[in-house]
């Protein structure tokens, strides 16, 4: 599985893809050469105040869009899928729908995504970017229901909405208009997903419009479990009334889907490559034992991870005279987020290691008699019960003053979660895709398991209230200045009865308050160029699973806020067929905490990183297009009581992916023929800098083909090449010989109408 990569190999990618403008720039042009005043302009509204909205080439930071033609294209898996054509963005999607590991530009990490916040309609959906078992791509599904996407990292994030200092993305969706449209699709693939979607939309009555849409699906699993392991259903409908200074918006997102969740397999073991799933039908359904008496509780893996809930929300946005403006934007997300699955406890062995006659053991559901040097793994049978909710409300007030633009802001949150954990439970199994428990090995026996349990029952309240106010200032005819001011407070009541005695050992009251702030200077060098710089600090305040894995630093007076410095320089080109955003960026994280599994002591760092992303689009009116997003990076834990000087866990140096497409016509018909191709850099499994996990390429290739008007048909090939490529490695034991393979070799099918 080594690879070998060299900058050189990076460095000719990233030449090709930029040289492109200029190689098609010498045929005849005429789309390309149109005058800036007739190109489409571009509006984005993240890290805007409330999300009121600036042109993306005078915003002084680098957002990138992915509008739905691009997520048609990129084929996403999962939600957090999508964020892989992000510059500056790491992904680790190789679990499944749900679960995903998401880290910023050099931030640090150690799993789930700490440092994402996922936005719908410029609203966060859970203000807590993580818990335990919990990051905000679980709780949102991509569907044909959305418009575009924006993603921000850094700029005025830390100031506005819920104060992220890394990364945001933010889902709009689509809206109805005076015409009535709607599309029905239906999609299938070599791993029997059966999926249908649907949209309409259309106006109800004068200035009010709706959208409805939403999917089914289910499937074996891309991974094949043996049973129906990936199902759901997902309902969004979207109400917008225009007033005569402004409008009002409604929306509600309805979901209950749920899938396998794959984990960390052992390496170097026959029969175990990118296609291997522990689960399947001889292991799925399990009892274990909690709390001091013993109590049995049945359970059903196959349930996997998912989110049963949904995300509601709207806005009002008006105009008054004298330049001023009222935005008001709220959420409320409430559901139940659960996690099943087997999760590996060490290295593979085998039955005639620890078979207690030290031959021979059987399969405790079908008896089989399995032979000595059968592979077999401690499993770990992890049931995470998670019920949550939110409210969020981002009111602001604006005002224009001739150069000057003002906005004073109130950002006001509340989060909940209620957790019941059952972690630990191992016995071995047969190392076999859905290998079963076996009986002859002693600790299989007891209700304690083979190795460590943890269970526990916890209930956490949070709030946050923050002010907030930004200004603008446009002066010399090209420099615009802005600033950015936030004052909040973060409280939260929490508690935990671990090992479910009714005794609770853990209880927190908490309540501080932090003031984040950032600068910015864009100039513009003419109508479709520009340069920025910004430099700013924000926070990441502690939430409930902060306080349990650290509960002895906050008992010894640590606030647990993690404090993040920024700094950026960036260029920008748009025009008719280029976008392209070059950034340079630094940042220092102090205050992070990682924790290997629950009751293991926490290692607290200093982060720092420096790095530049790339950001390129071109369009050729000859039907050529292609996209590039590139980030190299520095990264260095510059405190730390035994890692100091090693790099950051699990983030690569490099990353590069190339998105090139054609359009053209044969006999009548419209066709487009995409691909990807992904390259990584090699990586470190955990902060010791021990584990090293190899670089890989990737491919993609798609087909769009239009036979006749409305109708679509699309063959999408991820991974074209069956890239036995690793995301990481197994976190709760950097050293035991596991790891999680990307996705293997997978075909889908859609036919579409649309009218």
């Amino acid at each position: 599985m080594t690879t070998t990569h060299t900058p050189s190999k990076l460095a000719c990618a990233i030449i090709l893809a930029l040289s492109s403008q200029t190689v098609l720039a010498d045929q005849p042009a005429t789309s390309a050469q149109t005058t800036t005043d007739k190109k489409v302009e571009r509006i984005v509204v993240s890290g805007t105040p409330a999300g009121m909205g600036v042109r993306k080439i005078d915003a002084s930071y680098a957002v990138t869009n992915i509008d739905a033609e691009q997520i048609i294209k990129l084929s996403p898996k999962s939600t957090a899928d999508l964020f892989k054509a992000v510059p500056g963005v790491w992904v680790e999607s190789s679990g499944g729908e749900s679960g995903a590991n998401v880290f910023v530009r050099g931030f640090p990490g150690g799993g789930d995504a700490p440092f994402l916040t996922l936005s719908l309609e410029g609203s966060p959906i859970y203000p807590a970017p993580t818990l335990s078992f919990l990051e905000n791509s679980s709780l949102f599904r991509i569907d044909e229901t959305i418009e575009t996407m924006e993603a921000l990292r850094g700029g005025p994030n830390p100031v506005v909405s819920n104060g992220q200092p890394g990364l945001t993305t933010n889902f709009r969706l689509k809206r109805g208009s005076e015409d009535t449209q709607g599309l029905f699709k239906y999609t299938t693939s070599d791993y029997d997903l059966q999926r249908v979607d649907a949209v309409l939309s259309g106006e109800i009555s004068d200035d009010l419009y709706f959208m409805v849409g939403g999917y089914v699906k289910s499937s074996p699993g891309i991974r094949d479990a043996g049973f129906t392991s990936e199902k759901g259903s997902q309902f969004t409908i979207n109400i917008t009334k225009e007033l005569d200074n402004g409008e009002l918006n409604f929306y509600t997102r309805q979901t209950d889907d749920h899938g396998a969740w794959y984990l960390p397999t052992p390496l170097n073991v026959n029969g175990i490559d990118a296609e291997y799933t522990q689960l399947g039908t001889l292991n799925r359904q399990a009892t274990i034992f909690t709390g001091p008496n013993a109590q049995a509780h049945d359970i059903d893996l196959g349930d996997g991870r998912g989110w049963d809930g949904h995300v509601s929300g709207g806005s009002i946005k008006l105009e008054f005279d004298n330049g001023w403006q009222f935005i008001d934007r709220f959420n409320i997300t409430k559901g139940d987020a659960n996690t099943f699955g087997l999760v590996p406890n060490g290295s593979a062995t085998t039955v005639g290691e620890v078979a207690d006659n030290g031959q021979t053991a059987f399969g405790a559901v079908t008896d089989t008699e399995y032979a000595s040097d059968t592979a077999i793994q401690q499993l770990g049978r992890w049931v995470v019960l998670k019920e949550i909710s939110s409210f969020t409300n981002d009111l602001a007030f604006s005002k224009q003053f001739g150069d000057v633009s003002a906005t004073f802001g109130y950002y006001t949150a509340s989060t909940s979660a209620s957790d019941w954990w059952s972690l630990g439970n191992t016995a071995y199994h047969v190392l076999e895709a859905g290998g079963e428990l076996l009986n002859g090995i002693e600790c299989n026996q007891n209700t304690d398991g083979c190795g460590f349990n943890y269970d526990i029952s916890s209930t956490g309240d949070a709030r946050t209230n923050a002010l907030y106010f930004t200004g603008q200032y446009k002066f010399a005819d090209a420099f615009t200045l802005d600033l950015g001011v936030r004052k909040e407070n973060h409280d939260v009541q929490y508690s935990v009865d671990e090992d479910l005695d009714g005794i609770i050992t853990k209880a927190v009251d908490y309540d501080e308050s932090k003031t984040s702030w950032t600068t910015g200077l864009n100039y513009s060098i003419n109508d479709d160029m520009g340069v920025f710089a910004r430099v700013n600090r924000g926070y990441k305040m502690p939430y409930f699973d902060d306080f349990r894995d650290n509960f002895g630093a906050y008992q010894g007076g640590e606030k647990l806020i993690k404090e993040v410095t920024q700094a950026e320089l960036g260029y920008k080109l748009i025009t008719q067929s280029t976008d392209f955003f070059a950034t340079l960026f630094t940042n220092e994280v102090k205050g992070d905490t990682f924790v290997s599994r629950p009751g293991v002591p926490a290692e607290i760092l200093t982060n720092e990183a420096y790095g530049v992303e790339l950001d390129y689009n071109f369009n050729h009116e000859s039907g050529f297009s292609v996209n590039l997003n590139t980030t190299l990076q520095q990264t260095e834990i510059t405190e730390s009581p035994e890692n100091k000087g090693n790099e950051a866990q699990r983030q690569p140096k490099w990353q590069v992916r190339v998105t090139p497409s054609y359009d053209f016509e044969v006999d009548g018909m419209y066709a487009t023929l995409y691909g990807t191709l992904s390259a990584v850099d090699d990586r470190f499994g955990n902060n010791e800098n021990t584990v090293t996990l190899d670089g890989y390429e990737k491919v993609d290739l798609g087909l769009i083909v239009e036979p006749m008007e409305g109708i679509k048909l699309q063959l999408a090939i991820d991974n074209l090449t069956n890239e036995q490529g690793i995301t990481e490695g197994d976190p709760r034991n950097a050293d035991a010989p596991n790891g999680r393979y990307i996705m293997p070799r997978t075909t889908r099918l859609s036919v579409s109408y649309e009218f």
